[in-house]
C-alpha cells in the first residue's frame, strides 16, 4: 500500500525566485514604470550624494590651495608705550618644529614708497614698505603676475617687487619701460608683480625689498613684523599652542598668533551641511521609491485574485502565497535599486565632469542606497503579500 502526504512541499529558492519573477513577465510594461520610479528615487539620491561629495572634494581641494593650515605670529599689542618686537632668530626656532612645512616673515620698514621724486611726500597711497625673506612665496602662496620675485642677488640689490594693489596705486601695470620707484632717499627697480594673495590680503597693498638690501638702503632694523608659518593641516592646533613660546620664550604674551583660517570653519560648516542634506533628501527619495513599490503590489493583489485562488485551491498554503508577493517585491526593488544606482553615478559623472571636479560617488551610498531599496521593498510589499495569503480560495475564484 502506497502512502500519500497531504502536507504541501516546501518550495526550494529556484522555485521561489521563479514563481515571484512570473508577475514581473507578466506585466512588463507596469513592471517597467514601477522599477523607473523606483529607480529615479534612487538615482536621486545618489546623484545629490555624489554630486555633494564632488563638490566637496573640490571644496576640500581649493581650500588646501588656499592653505587652511597657515598661521601667523605678529607682535601684540603691549602694555607700554615700548613697542613689542620679534627677533629675526624666531624664524629659525619655529621651522625647527616638527609639524611645520615652511616659515617665512616680512619685517615693516619706516619708509614710503612714491613713483618718483615729483610725487608730493602726502601722498603715499597707504602702501606699506616690507623687507622680505626669499622663500615668503612658497609659504603664502604668493604668484608673479608679471616678472619674477627677488632670488639670488636681487635681494642684496635696490630691486622690489609690488603687490597688485599696490601696482595698480602707483600706476605700473607693466615691465616693458623698466620701472622704478623712489624708497626714502633711493630709487629700486621694480623687478615683478604678484598676483593677489588669498591667504595674506595684507601683502596686496605692499611693496617688497630683499631682507639685506633693506638693510643696506632703509636702515632695516632686522626685526620680523609679520612670521608665517605653514604646518601639516592635521597639527595646526598643536603648532598654535606652541607657537608664541617658540617665537619668543621668554615672553610669549607678547606673541599674537592667528587663529587657523577661516577657511577651516568654512570647511566644517560646509561638511555639516552637505550631511544634513543628504539625509533629508535620501529619506524623501526612499519614501517615494517605497510608495511606488507598495502601490505596484496592492494593484498585482487585486488583479491576480483569480491566480491566487487557483493556487490555493491547488494546495499552496498561505506562507508560499505570502513569500511569493514578498519576492516579487524585493526583486522589483532590486531592478530599481541597481537602475537608480547606474542613474545616480552616471549623473554624478557627468555633472562633475562639466564643472571639471574630482569625480566621488562613496560606496556606502551605492550599497547604502541599495540595501535601503531592498528594505523599504520589503516594507511596502508586506501588506499586499499579508493580504494576498488571507484570501480565501473560494472567494478568490469567484472575484475573478
Amino acid at each position: 500500500m502506497v502512502s500519500v502526504s497531504l502536507r504541501p512541499r516546501r518550495l526550494a529558492p529556484a522555485d521561489v525566485l521563479r514563481v515571484g519573477g512570473s508577475g514581473l513577465r507578466s506585466r512588463r510594461l507596469r513592471v517597467f514604470l514601477s522599477a523607473l520610479g523606483i529607480s529615479l528615487g534612487i538615482a536621486a539620491m545618489i546623484a545629490v550624494v555624489g554630486i555633494s561629495s564632488s563638490s566637496r572634494a573640490e571644496l576640500d581641494r581649493q581650500l588646501s590651495l588656499l592653505g587652511t593650515n597657515l598661521l601667523t605670529a605678529t607682535p601684540a599689542q603691549g602694555r607700554t608705550d615700548e613697542p613689542v618686537r620679534l627677533a629675526e632668530e624666531a624664524i629659525p626656532r619655529v621651522a625647527r618644529v616638527g609639524p611645520v612645512e615652511s616659515v617665512s616673515a616680512v619685517g615693516r620698514v619706516p619708509a614710503a614708497v612714491y613713483r618718483n621724486e615729483r610725487i608730493s611726500q602726502a601722498e603715499t597711497g597707504s602702501i606699506a614698505v616690507y623687507a622680505t625673506r626669499t622663500d615668503l612665496p612658497a609659504t603664502v602662496d604668493a604668484r608673479p603676475a608679471v616678472g619674477r620675485w627677488l632670488t639670488g642677488p636681487a635681494e642684496d640689490f635696490p630691486t622690489v617687487v609690488l603687490g597688485w594693489a599696490a601696482a595698480q596705486r602707483l600706476g605700473i601695470d607693466s615691465l616693458d619701460a623698466r620701472p622704478q620707484v623712489v624708497i626714502g632717499d633711493h630709487r629700486f627697480a621694480v623687478l615683478g608683480i604678484l598676483r593677489p594673495v588669498p591667504l595674506a590680503t595684507e601683502l596686496d597693498s605692499a611693496v617688497f625689498v630683499g631682507w639685506p638690501a633693506a638693510r643696506t638702503y632703509l636702515g632695516f632694523d632686522g626685526h620680523p613684523t609679520i612670521i608665517y608659518t605653514r604646518a601639516q593641516e592635521d597639527a595646526v592646533l598643536a603648532v598654535r599652542a606652541v607657537l608664541a613660546r617658540t617665537v619668543a620664550p621668554e615672553a610669549p604674551n607678547n606673541v599674537q598668533v592667528s587663529r587657523p583660517s577661516d577657511a577651516l570653519t568654512a570647511k566644517a560648516l560646509a561638511e555639516n551641511a552637505f550631511t544634513g542634506l543628504l539625509l533629508g533628501v535620501g529619506a524623501v527619495a526612499l519614501l517615494v521609491g517605497g510608495i511606488g513599490v507598495a502601490n505596484t503590489m496592492v494593484i498585482s493583489v487585486l488583479e491576480r485574485r483569480s491566480e491566487i485562488g487557483l493556487r490555493r485551491s491547488l494546495g499552496a498554503t498561505r506562507g508560499q502565497i505570502r513569500l511569493q508577493f514578498l519576492v516579487e517585491s524585493l526583486l522589483l526593488s532590486a531592478l530599481g535599486g541597481v537602475g537608480g544606482v547606474l542613474i545616480g553615478v552616471a549623473v554624478t559623472t557627468g555633472y562633475a565632469a562639466n564643472r571639471s571636479w574630482p569625480v566621488v560617488v562613496p560606496p556606502w551610498a551605492s550599497a547604502g542606497g541599495f540595501a535601503a531599496t531592498l528594505i523599504i521593498g520589503m516594507i511596502a510589499g508586506l501588506y499586499p503579500a499579508v493580504r494576498a495569503a488571507r484570501l480565501p480560495p473560494t472567494e478568490a475564484l469567484a472575484g475573478s
